[in-house]
């Protein structure tokens, strides 16, 4: 029986955070970001980047958090071949309800369990927005073909995590990251579904099963399409109070110029200028030290926050963390 192979008919099309922060949301997503806030539908708040209806999806909710990642397909066989693929493997698929659907922007919607909590969702044909497209950033963001941004990932399990969105999306390994943050030593996987050098990245800490971070996601990425767009929405974020956790830089691997903020559920936000576009035909996976050729300077970290993360990995070692074994297969051993 031939294996279809979906890389390439996938992109992060969505984000799902629930947060009872709406206000500080709104000036963070429109007023700093710069996208385009939607509040047509009753108690939910809609971010968009571009024609389509929905980017971020805010439900009420204490969690303070990421909860779904929503994944675009490019038609509804890929949609049954993926369905078929986690089925096949023992593990529930739920169809996503008519409701579900509009409130995403989406015309067919299933979810799944995934690694450490975090829901995914498939879908296909995503919805323009009924209102002209309001943007802080003049040149647009880009997504298209290449998806929303990227996430990254902190875990305890980093083989099993590769493992999955290997067997679920057909996911190829980008390149690896060595890096030292406050005398840990982490080790970085980035895994592509199509020509975005990455979007999915997990963080790991090396030998040791501990997860310094709270929330189910370290950072979201978004990319804007003119350098002028990043250097405005730096001073926005700044001027507007929020925290800045690291200055403008530029990665080794990618070499996208970014900076990160706090958002206000605590995650980390990425605003992305110009990275690489993967090569299929040539790229080979490499190990580069250390995540940025410059900048990225932390900014505000004060000490209390470090002893916050030193806790938080501390307790995360006596807590079991969910790999969804049957879609990890038997991991994926790299290093």
């Amino acid at each position: 029986m031939t294996t279809v192979d979906v890389f390439g008919k996938v992109h992060l099309g969505y984000v799902v955070v629930e947060t009872e922060k709406f206000a500080d949301w709104r000036r963070f997503g429109r007023d700093a970001i710069g996208m385009h806030l939607d509040e047509s539908v009753p108690d939910v708040i809609r971010f968009r980047l571009d024609d389509n209806a929905c980017r971020f999806l805010l439900h009420r909710g204490p969690a303070e958090d990421t909860t779904a990642l929503g994944w675009e397909l490019d038609d509804h066989a890929t949609f049954d071949t993926i369905e078929a693929r986690i089925r096949g493997r023992g593990v529930p698929v739920t169809a996503g309800s008519a409701e579900d659907a509009a409130v995403r922007g989406v015309e067919r919607i299933a979810r799944f369990p995934g690694p450490n909590g975090l829901t995914q969702e498939i879908y296909v044909n995503p919805t323009a927005g009924r209102e002209p497209l309001r943007l802080a950033a003049a040149g647009g963001f880009v997504t298209g073909a290449d998806g929303l941004g990227h996430v990254a990932v902190a875990t305890k399990k980093p083989h099993q995590m590769r493992g999955y969105y290997s067997t679920v999306f057909d996911a190829r390994l980008s390149d690896y990251i060595d890096e030292t943050i406050n005398g840990v030593k982490f080790k970085i996987r980035f895994l592509r579904v199509n020509e975005r050098h990455h979007t999915v990245a997990i963080a790991a800490v090396k030998h040791l099963p501990l997860n310094p971070i709270r929330t189910r996601i370290q950072h979201c990425n978004v990319q804007v399409a003119e350098l002028d767009d990043l250097t405005a929405a730096y001073q926005r974020v700044k001027a507007l109070g929020f925290e800045m956790a690291l200055s403008i830089g530029q990665h080794t691997n990618d070499k996208e110029l970014s900076f990160y903020a706090v958002s206000p559920s605590g995650f980390e936000w990425e605003l992305g200028w110009n990275p690489i576009v993967v090569d299929e035909t040539t790229w080979e996976p490499t190990t580069h030290q250390g995540i940025s050729i410059w900048g990225h300077t932390p900014e505000g970290q004060a000490i209390v926050e470090i002893f916050e993360r030193f806790k938080t990995g501390a307790q995360s070692m006596l807590h079991r963390e969910d790999t969804v074994p049957a879609l990890a297969g038997a991991g994926v051993a790299d290093d």
